[in-house]
């Protein structure tokens, strides 16, 4: 198969890429697209073939759900049994954006692979113009994980999708690199309170001033159920082909770690804020200030991406304050290390 990635801007392909787009979607094929998280890949959720062609090409363990993702947000009374009032309240604040709710979908509506046999479903409206112009032009629900093979970093710009999924995917749309960096917040509203099961860009904080109460990873067990009930719980993700390591954002236990790792003749990699520009690693990435967690978002993945570009035998990571996105951006590194910390 071969790979063709569209640029999509103001000039006259912006409407040819578009028709190629939905043209392929139609006929039960898969596209890989930018949206304000990371990139998506997509089918339309109500064709189990052509969902099935994202586990292919992911390479996906088939028990992990998939978001659906709609072009309006009214488009979602048509797949699910209800919309409470507090799901309701946090759509319309924060649709179009990064928040993925959790619903009980009318049976049948879409594919058996998308829901991965629960009676749930995800859904959300992406703000990106691109994604929201490809979801309306097409008409239909269109089922989308993230761009990537399965278990490596998201993918932020349509290059990382095309090094992963070239000759596994016949179409990328490139809308530049995304904003966020970090998935959807994903929160189930079959319950209430509703709980936060996967930490985005839509941070407990501000759904607690939306609808009050809301459970977040901190007092809840949500990763335990056999078959997961939104993306990212169950295996690991996000990683490089280095392990990874995470440590406290100290000076010296930085430089310590640095040092042992250098008296094995080993390199290593250094993702942190600009206050460890200083350190003696083989190479450093810069997640900018350290009170600045939404730039260390926008870029976490990337740097992650760029490690595999060096031969560094370990990564070393700083971990982020706990408290707004930085809740995300742990969630996504205790998952690319798969929850190792340095330990001199």
């Amino acid at each position: 198969m071969i790979t063709t990635r569209l640029v999509v801007d103001n000039n006259v392909n912006k409407t040819q890429a578009y028709t190629q787009a939905v043209e392929k979607l139609i006929q039960g094929e898969i596209v890989a697209f930018p949206t304000e998280t990371v990139y998506g890949l997509g089918a339309i959720a109500t064709d189990e073939q052509a969902v099935a062609k994202i586990f292919e090409a992911k390479g996906r363990p088939s028990d992990n759900p998939l978001i659906v993702h709609v072009g309006e947000a009214h488009h979602i009374l048509k797949y699910v049994k209800e919309i409470p009032q507090k799901a309701n309240d946090c759509i319309e604040t924060f649709w179009p954006g990064p928040l993925t709710v959790i619903l009980n979908a009318i049976p049948n509506t879409f594919a058996p692979n998308v829901t991965a046999g629960l009676s749930t479903v995800g859904l959300r409206m992406p703000d990106h113009p691109i994604a929201l112009e490809l979801l309306r032009r097409l008409g239909q629900p269109v089922a989308a994980p993230s761009a990537n093979r399965s278990g490596k970093p998201s993918p932020t710009t349509a290059l990382h999708v095309e090094k992963d999924l070239q000759g596994r995917i016949p179409l990328i749309l490139d809308g530049g690199a995304t904003g966020i960096g970090l998935e959807s917040t994903v929160v189930d509203f079959t319950v209430d309170p509703p709980v936060i099961l996967r930490p985005g860009g839509v941070t407990a904080q501000m759904l607690r001033e939306v609808i009050g109460e809301v459970i977040d990873p901190d007092t809840t067990t949500v990763e335990d159920e056999t078959v997961p009930r939104a993306p990212g719980m169950k295996y690991a993700h996000y990683a490089p082909d280095a392990p990874v390591f995470l440590i406290e954002p100290d000076h010296e236990a930085v430089e310590n770690a640095i040092n042992s790792i250098h008296m094995k003749h080993q390199k290593v990699a250094l993702i942190a804020p600009d206050e460890f520009k200083q350190s003696h690693a083989d190479w450093f990435f810069s997640l900018g200030n350290q009170q600045n967690l939404v730039t260390s978002a926008r870029h976490l993945y990337a740097h992650l991406r760029s490690c595999d570009d060096t031969v560094t035998d370990i990564i070393l990571v700083t971990v982020p304050i706990k408290t707004g996105v930085g809740a995300a951006i742990l969630n996504r590194l205790e998952k690319a290390a798969n929850g190792n910390w340095w330990h001199s």
